[in-house]
């Protein structure tokens, strides 16, 4: 018989950030191999997790989880009730933190460990927060699945954690909606963000720290300011934080162009990810790097850092950086520079990013499910 399984979509913030892909195309692919589950999500999303997983038993949580605190109180005693509700066997935590007293065997989501290893590119709030959350589950949970050989590695490495205890879990793409773009879409998104057809370099993704967009920003001023028609650099998505965006942006010459639409609806992101010039993604470090993935569906070039998983996404299918402004300075002249290479750049990405599929990414979390649930059963007779 087919396990239960209980996925807590509670976190997934509304503007659908990369969080709220990885639980959405989780929770589609989970259910079209047949997975017995059960959704609880904030009541704004009981139609969309219903459309999902029409097969799935949706439960809507209290009006209050909107709001952290009281999310994370439910989180320790509302969601035990709810599993025991549903007559879950699993429960899956797909954002770091966990109910101290579960009830059942549960798999705990750790994306990446930079609250450790690079502690100023976070707050002190966050930081002590998710240093907690990651701690619990690395001793509570009974699985642990990260979304990168390169997160394993680090969970290993900074906390000691047991390999054996650890599932790898790509993520996947959407490939119905990240894709090449036909003209029109990519007409459409460049006359909405004013550009009407002149060149850019695209970024997606939030402002905090670890994203390192202020060092983007320098790199692509003094990249493009000597060009006769400069690319201009657009900042789309949101959230976040970082007073050295703030003064980089106050530092861009006048005669270059920036534009910071925000958030971006998903049916515009192939247009503005395959309609850009290059889609640069310098980031100190992540857990997995699904901007990248994304934009490679798009048949974009991108230009990324080879720092912790972003080679195990891009692969020999992008161009890398060092993290520095001057370093990204020089690798993204050298793409703007060079149109075969970036042309063989988006073939062999859009190429690469077809090996990711939200259907194998399912297969992953429930192998891991149903090791916790056995690991589960056996602790039980063994007691």
């Amino acid at each position: 018989m087919a396990l239960r399984v209980l996925v807590d979509a509670t976190d997934v913030p509304t503007d659908r950030g990369a969080l709220g892909r990885y639980v959405d195309g989780l929770i589609g692919a989970l259910a079209a191999a047949g997975a017995d589950l059960a959704v609880v999500c904030q009541r704004a999303d009981e139609g969309r997790y219903g459309r999902l997983a029409p097969g799935a038993t949706i439960v809507a949580g209290p009006a209050a989880l909107g709001h952290r605190p009281a999310r994370l109180a439910w989180e320790q005693s509302g969601l035990p009730v709810v599993a025991q509700q549903v007559n879950a066997d699993v429960i899956h935590m797909p954002h770091y933190s966990m109910p101290m007293r579960p009830g059942r065997p549960t798999v705990v989501t750790i994306h990446d460990v930079t609250f450790f290893t690079e502690p100023e590119h976070h707050t002190a709030v966050s930081g002590m927060f998710f240093k907690s959350a990651i701690r619990t589950a690395t001793r509570r949970a009974t699985r642990i699945i990260v979304p990168s050989n390169a997160t394993r590695d680090e969970l290993v490495r900074v906390l000691g954690m047991d390999t054996a205890k650890i599932d790898v879990a790509y993520h996947g793409v959407d490939h119905r909606l990240f894709h090449r773009p036909d003209p029109h879409q990519v007409s459409q998104i460049s006359g909405r963000l004013g550009l009407h057809g002149k060149p850019y370099i695209a970024f997606l993704g939030s402002m905090d720290p670890r994203k390192n967009v202020a060092a983007l920003i320098k790199g692509w001023a003094a990249a493009v300011g000597d060009l006769t028609d400069p690319p201009a650099l657009v900042l789309a998505g949101g959230g976040g934080w970082s007073e050295d965006v703030d003064a980089a942006v106050a530092a861009v010459p006048p005669h270059l162009r920036l534009c910071r639409p925000g958030y971006l609806p998903f049916a515009e992101l192939p247009g503005f990810l395959g309609g850009a010039l290059v889609v640069a993604f310098p980031s100190h470090g992540e857990g997995f790097g699904l901007p990248v993935l994304e934009a490679m569906a798009c048949g974009a070039p991108v230009l990324t850092t080879h720092r912790t998983s972003l080679p195990e996404v891009g692969g020999e299918a992008v161009a890398y950086t060092e993290p520095d402004a001057e370093s990204i300075q020089v690798a993204l002249r050298a793409l703007i520079d060079d149109p075969e290479r970036r042309a063989a750049l988006g073939v062999l990405g859009h190429t690469r990013a077809q090996e990711f599929t939200w259907a194998a990414s399912a297969a992953a979390h429930l192998a891991s499910y149903k090791r916790a649930a056995d690991q589960q059963a056996t602790d039980t007779r063994a007691g």
